[in-house]
Formats: structure tokens, sequence, C-alpha cells
């Protein structure tokens, strides 16, 4: 897995504490896709993520662009459950 630069601050980005109310959910998105997760859209604005085993749930953040703190915690859990974390 390669990621590109980015990504890599995406990734910081949603392992910050505290928690960042200002990570583009665009920017979330192709995190995740370039960690090779399965994403397909749900009912609404419902996104459906399985990544290394794992299976997640997310709202598509409307009108705004910006990722909410609860939703960038979920994407925090989802990463270390399926074992993605940043590099120290």
């Amino acid at each position: 897995m390669s990621l590109s630069s980015k990504q890599r601050k995406t990734l910081q980005a949603v392992f910050e504490d505290p928690v960042r109310s200002n990570v583009a959910w665009a920017d979330v998105e192709k995190l995740i896709g370039a960690l090779e997760a399965e994403v397909s859209e749900g009912r609404g604005s419902r996104v459906r993520v399985y990544l290394g085993g794992v299976r997640a749930v997310f709202h598509h953040p409307h009108p705004q662009k910006g990722t909410d703190r609860g939703a960038l915690k979920s994407v925090r859990r989802l990463l270390v459950e399926a074992g993605f974390e940043p590099e120290e």
C-alpha cells in the first residue's frame, strides 16, 4: 500500500487529538480508497465501508464538506480495528 503525501496528512489528521472538525470528507474517502477498502453507497447519504475484515457505515456529510468530530472518531476506530495507524 502506497499513500500519497496528501493521504498521509489526512491519516495524521484523523488521529490528531483533540479531534479536528475541519477534515474534508472527500479526503477521508480518498484515504479509505487508497487503503483498498470496499466502498458502496447505501440508502440516502450512507456509505458502507469494508476494510481489513471490519465493516462500518458512515453518513456522507451535507451540505458542509467537513467531517464532524463524531464521524472522524468513527473513522479512527475503523482504521485502528483494521490495523491502519499513522507512523510515528
